[in-house]
């Protein structure tokens, strides 16, 4: 007779319930100070929780939480990602550069200021008669002056300028303002004073001090101009 056995039923293991995902990241970042000049350093200062990976943009990555030096060139955002498997957290800091104060002006700049002040006080034009370069005894009596002022201040150079009016072509007007030029330098050498302080350039008919088509301001436009250089 057979005897028939009874065989306990195997119960399957629970099935394991997945750990929660993870809380989403949280990020803070802070720039101390937040407003430099250039050159000055600023520090980033930066914490995280719960991010698996962090990155600062124009840094890269960085650890969860920490602190560095930045000397940026330019007015700079600087943005903080935080990431994890459920999500993103950015966070911003600003430092703002203030121009760089202009520095103080040097002797060397200060002297020039006085020297062109001083040139432009004691140095006058001459003036001539319409398509003419030849001098007027009242232009040679300012060029007498003005030779003993440049005798007095051996160091002042300075350029002769040749002007005319608006009469006339371009060509024609550079070429007479050349002329200008050349015999306002010439009496100043015949003075005493030396060729190599002076340079000659003309300008015609381009750059007048008075604009309107009147005989009165022909006149100060046809001029020689003496003008300071360094």
């Amino acid at each position: 007779m057979a005897v028939a056995g009874c065989a306990k039923k195997k119960v399957a293991p629970p099935t394991p319930v997945p750990p929660p995902p993870p809380p989403a990241p949280t990020a803070m970042l802070t720039a101390n100070p937040n407003t430099i000049s250039a050159g000055q350093a600023s520090t980033l200062t930066w914490t995280t929780d719960f991010a698996s990976s962090v990155t600062i943009d124009g840094i890269g990555k960085v650890d969860p939480s920490g602190s560095m030096k930045v000397t940026p060139s330019e007015s700079t955002t600087y943005r903080l990602v935080a990431k994890n498997d459920t999500g993103t957290k950015e966070a911003t800091a600003r430092i703002t550069l203030t121009p760089a104060a202009a520095p103080p002006p040097t002797s060397s700049s200060t002297g020039d200021e006085s020297n062109a002040r001083l040139f432009s006080q004691n140095v006058k034009d001459i003036f001539f008669a319409y398509d003419s370069y030849d001098m007027t005894p009242q232009d040679e009596a300012v060029i007498r002056a003005d030779a003993s002022f440049l005798q007095q201040h051996p160091n002042l150079s300075f350029i002769v300028e040749g002007h005319c009016d608006e009469r006339g072509s371009i060509e024609y007007n550079l070429a007479l303002g050349e002329n200008r030029a050349q015999a306002a330098k010439q009496a100043l050498v015949q003075a005493g004073v030396s060729a190599t302080r002076m340079r000659t350039i003309s300008y015609g008919k381009e750059k007048p001090v008075c604009t309107e088509s009147t005989e009165a301001c022909w006149q100060q436009n046809r001029r020689a101009h003496f003008a300071y250089s360094k």
